[in-house]
C-alpha cells in the first residue's frame, strides 16, 4: 500500500504519510477515493483545526487508531455516527468535539513537511474562509 501523499491546501503544500500500519482499513478506504478533493473550513468546537465536512459519506470503517486529541500535523477521520462524517487536520491544540460532545477520529495521515506553516494555514482559513484541499499520491 502506498504511504507517501502530497496535500495542497489553499496556497500551502505538505508532504504526508498514510499511517498504513496503525490505521490500515482507514488508509485503504481513503486510497480508494484518491485523488481526494474537498474544501476545508475552520472547526467550531475543537480548537485549532480545520475540517472537511463530508455529510453522510461512508468510508466503511469503524474506529482504529482513534483519538480525541490529534497533535498538530495529524489528520483524523471521524467515520460518522452521532455526528456527520468528517476529516480534521489539527494545526494547534485540538480537543475533537461536535455540538453533541466529544468525538474520536481515526489518525490515518501525518504531515511530514511544512509543519512550520500549519498555523498560517489555519489562521488563513479562520480569517479568509473556506479553502480548497487536495490529497494525491506522491
Amino acid at each position: 500500500m502506498p504511504k507517501a501523499l502530497t496535500i495542497t491546501a489553499g496556497e500551502f503544500t505538505f508532504d504526508a504519510r498514510l499511517e498504513t500500519e496503525l490505521a490500515p482499513k482507514t488508509s485503504a478506504a481513503f486510497l480508494e477515493r484518491m485523488p481526494f478533493e474537498s474544501r476545508i473550513v475552520h472547526v467550531r468546537w475543537s480548537g485549532e483545526g480545520v475540517w472537511l465536512p463530508l455529510g453522510d459519506m461512508d468510508f466503511g470503517v469503524s474506529y482504529e487508531n482513534h483519538t480525541s486529541y490529534p497533535a498538530p500535523g495529524q489528520i483524523i477521520l471521524y467515520p460518522g455516527g452521532i455526528s456527520e462524517t468528517e476529516i480534521l487536520l489539527a494545526y494547534g491544540g485540538v480537543a475533537f468535539a461536535s455540538k453533541v460532545g466529544q468525538l474520536a477520529g481515526n489518525h490515518f495521515i501525518t504531515i511530514t513537511s511544512g509543519l512550520s506553516t500549519l498555523h498560517e494555514l489555519g489562521t488563513s482559513v479562520l480569517w479568509n474562509g473556506a479553502q480548497p484541499i487536495r490529497f494525491t499520491l506522491a
